[in-house]
């Protein structure tokens, strides 16, 4: 199975001086990606809508699923005069359900963890996928990622597939403490290459912001993509991996 995780900027290039979503759909086809975890979605931008001919007349998860003939699942997590954005997973499988838990812990950064189960033909068990966007200081991380422990530990079976992918905003490396020691994830960048991929800004990667954390697969190959041609769609570059259930 392939995945990938991405901050797509609301469709919009480094300091909002292009629009490109269409450019992201052409380069996320390219992927060839089962699972797709995408962070800062615009569901609806009415200004933007008005300002670019091209935007697209259906919010940006479901325009970019319809391009990829994957399933969507949505989490709004910010609103606001003619707008809102948030998360988005798209699959190539059935969703069965779906859920956006609110994770917010201030009034300016509204945060959300989307929670969906998916189903893999022929494997026997449904497959717990859940998209994060954490906040920008430690100590908000610090209690959202409890909140995201709390869910897993009621929420997902043990033993149960999980992927957990996202913009962690976690430059110090403090969520491995959680979800590696506490929960027994492994990185799928760090498995294979000692440590997560740098991410951010997309020209020059330095900080290692996204991450996909994983248990019951077995990583093959991931793959931090940085450089042009993404350097021109976001200002975080996107991560992917293939994985094998074990």
């Amino acid at each position: 199975m392939r995945i990938a995780t991405y901050n797509i900027h609301k469709g919009m290039s480094q300091f909002n001086r292009r629009m490109t979503v269409h450019e992201l759909s052409g380069q996320l086809k390219q992927l060839h990606s089962d699972i797709i975890f995408l962070q800062e979605v615009q569901g609806e931008n009415a200004l933007r809508a008005k300002r670019y001919e091209t935007w697209p007349r259906v919010p940006q998860h479901e325009f970019l699923a319809g391009s990829l003939s994957h399933r969507v699942a949505y989490g709004q997590n910010a609103s606001y005069d003619g707008g809102h954005h948030g998360n988005a997973i798209l699959s190539r499988f059935p969703i069965l359900n779906w859920e956006n838990q609110d994770v917010s812990v201030n009034t300016l950064e509204k945060r959300g963890l989307l929670h969906c189960e998916i189903e893999i033909p022929c494997w026997p068990q449904t497959v717990h996928c859940i998209c994060v966007h954490l906040n920008l200081l430690g100590h908000d991380r610090t209690k959202q990622l409890r909140v995201l422990r709390q869910r897993i530990e009621s929420m997902v079976p043990d033993g149960a597939p999980l992927i957990i992918a996202g913009d962690f905003n976690d430059w110090r490396q403090q969520a491995a403490k959680v979800l590696t020691h506490d929960l027994q994830l492994r990185e799928a960048f760090e498995t294979l290459h000692g440590m997560p991929a740098r991410s951010f800004p997309s020209r020059l990667p330095v900080l290692t912001l996204d991450r996909i954390y994983f248990r019951g697969f077995k990583i093959e190959h991931a793959q931090v993509h940085a450089g042009q041609p993404w350097s021109r769609i976001s200002d975080h570059a996107p991560l992917s991996a293939t994985m094998r259930r074990v």
